[in-house]
């Protein structure tokens, strides 16, 4: 019988929204729709869903820049109302609860940096007690935002393991430059926010194509 394999990273980042959860067309709808309320130019889904993994104001001061900024809490405020309306419409993606699982049981450390405020994850995360799952997490709101490092830089000295042991997967170039800026390993996904030919150019180890893809590749590589 074979030894087992040696881990090759001791922590797993995961980004939440797109990569973990089914969110990204329903989050580029709400930022329409919060930029028409306020009188913005509407962006088309493509510059919707590349905003997708920032902090909240700063995704929609990049998605609506004819919008003044005193108006941002307008806006700011029409986004959680379209988003509040839909929470409940949201769920993780087929095969993300056994991913964890199976890296929990691998004595993986496992980890959350994402662009949702912090009372917006937790109150995903108590569905299904999935907080349960994750030993640390950062959101855009009470650290920097992405691409800034210290995200992962937090997560990385919570948990006493190096960059070179750190492991960062995320649906957007944001995620992948994040983990670049702090000195670890990526792996992108291509079924969230943006469009996997930009993904090459940050150096991730694979992209994935779904979430048993992601899975399998772990099992091998992780």
């Amino acid at each position: 019988m074979a030894p087992p394999r040696k881990r090759r990273f001791d922590l797993v980042v995961f980004d939440w929204d797109g990569t973990l959860f089914d969110s990204t067309a329903i989050i580029t709808r709400c930022i329409q729709n919060a930029v028409r309320d306020v009188g913005g130019t509407v962006p088309n889904d493509r510059d919707a869903s590349f905003v997708i993994g920032m902090g909240l104001m700063q995704a929609l001061a990049h998605a609506a820049p004819d919008v003044p900024p005193d108006r941002y809490p307008e806006l700011g405020a029409r986004y959680r109302f379209y988003y509040q309306a839909h929470q409940n419409d949201l769920s993780l993606f087929d095969g993300v609860p056994e991913l964890l699982a199976d890296l929990r049981s691998r004595q993986h450390l496992l980890a959350i940096a994402t662009g949702k405020s912090r009372a917006g994850l937790d109150e995903v995360l108590a569905v299904g007690d999935l907080a349960t799952r994750f030993d640390a997490s950062r959101t855009a709101d009470e650290t920097a935002g992405k691409p800034n490092p210290r995200m992962l830089l937090e997560l990385m000295a919570e948990l006493g393991v190096a960059a070179g042991r750190t492991l960062m997967i995320g649906d957007t170039t944001h995620d992948l430059q994040l983990a670049r800026n702090a000195g670890c390993a990526s792996v992108a996904v291509s079924y969230g926010a943006h469009e996997p030919d930009s993904f090459h150019a940050l150096g991730p180890l694979h992209v994935a194509h779904s979430v048993q893809g992601l899975h399998d590749w772990l099992k091998e590589n992780g």
